[in-house]
């Protein structure tokens, strides 16, 4: 099934006035978020002690301006979400579009794509791990971020964790995978070499010793001391091979965890995807930062998803966060390539390279964070059929 493209969203959709203080947006003239009643005026008393902040500090938005992918982007949403749910409940997916069919994407909810998955199930949540190992556990996978290299580990060396951790064994185990022909990275995105670090040839043996020496520092109690998601965001940050898209990662990763429980809400860092589809989504961002506007997309999205696309089913009743928007302007950044071409964003790239091949692993049922509550209601749901 074709989507039909919307050419005229900038004309239909009327964006809300927006106010920005000390740089945290602040929507004026709609309902309370406490209240769920518009806000009234203030009895005279209390309005004649009120002073507004001088405009330096306040101002008045310039809104961005959309182009016909705004709309695309929650019909996206729609589409990627209903295949995955489809998947889940054992139907056929004729009803998708083709290039939904034909391409891969990662899912609408990032904790709900593969490599999330098994690492919520089967890195974080498989045992009950002190905070070091945790942490330990969390970054040899993610630094790689390939289910079949930490399996290969596993068989090789045991249970993962810094208690056991030998650089030579691992540097070993690695260095026969990568002789065998295969790849231990992860396409997903490119791992610099942290060879100004440590000096290795082999970036596998330098990325061992850049976590080995987080463990070694102390990064779990530091970690568990941040008092912010933004802060734990910097912290990462210090660590040699962590630029800010790998930074963001890792610290939704973490707070995946029973160490961490920030909302989602409350950080967001975009990384060059997101950048890319946020250009072709609005032609003009007006005052707005790229992390502002991911910002609007969460906040509006009910309305949006109300106008554009009506059949959007969220993940048994929990809403897109920070970290979702900014995934789905990332696939945005590629979907648009084919139904879009006209709209060429920063990368000016044409073409999705990446073919859907359906995965050879056995399907399981969805499993999130204990924490979010989630679990109970996707064992409890009888159209789920795997």
């Amino acid at each position: 099934m074709a989507l039909k493209k919307n050419h005229s969203a900038e004309k239909q959709l009327k964006l809300p006035i927006l106010g920005i203080h000390k740089k945290k947006l602040v929507k004026t003239g709609r309902k309370s978020r406490n209240s769920g009643t518009h806000d009234a005026a203030l009895p005279q008393s209390i309005a004649d002690s009120v002073v507004l902040p001088p405009l330096e500090v306040f101002c008045r938005l310039a809104t961005p301006k959309p182009t016909s992918a705004f709309a695309t982007y929650w019909e996206f949403a729609q589409e990627r979400q209903s295949v995955f749910l489809a998947k889940l409940m054992g139907q056929e997916l004729r009803d998708a579009n083709s290039i939904i069919r034909q391409h891969r994407f990662t899912n609408v909810y990032r904790a709900s794509d593969r490599v999330s998955q098994y690492l919520i199930r089967h890195v974080l949540y498989d045992s009950s791990w002190s905070p070091a190992d945790l942490v330990f556990r969390l970054m040899i996978f993610k630094f790689f971020n390939k289910v079949e290299t930490w399996e290969a580990l596993e068989q090789d060396v045991g249970s993962i964790s810094f208690q056991t951790y030998s650089f030579e064994k691992f540097d070993r185990r690695l260095s026969y995978i990568m002789a065998s022909g295969q790849r231990i990275y992860s396409a997903a995105y490119i791992m610099p070499s942290g060879r100004t670090a440590f000096g290795y040839e082999r970036k596998h043996r330098n990325h061992l010793k850049i976590i080995e020496a987080m463990i070694e520092t102390r990064l779990a109690e530091k970690i568990i001391e941040c008092k912010s998601f933004e802060a734990l965001f910097r912290l990462l940050r210090q660590h040699p091979c962590v630029g800010p898209f790998l930074g963001y990662q890792l610290a939704i990763d973490l707070n995946y965890s029973n160490l961490l429980n920030f909302s989602e809400d409350e950080f967001v860092e975009p990384g060059p995807g997101a950048l890319d589809g946020i250009s072709k989504c609005f032609s003009d961002l007006g005052d707005f930062t790229p992390a502002d506007i991911i910002r609007y997309m969460t906040d509006i999205q009910e309305t949006a998803f109300d106008r554009y696309a009506p059949r959007f089913q969220d993940l048994w009743g929990r809403r897109l966060h920070l970290i979702d928007c900014q995934n789905i302007f990332c696939e945005v950044s590629k979907y648009t390539r084919v139904f879009h071409p006209e709209i060429r964003g920063l990368s000016n790239r044409t073409r999705i390279k990446q073919v859907y091949r359906p995965s050879a692993q056995p399907a399981e049922k969805p499993w999130f964070p204990p924490k979010w509550g989630l679990n109970q209601l996707i064992a409890s749901d009888d159209r789920i059929r795997i």
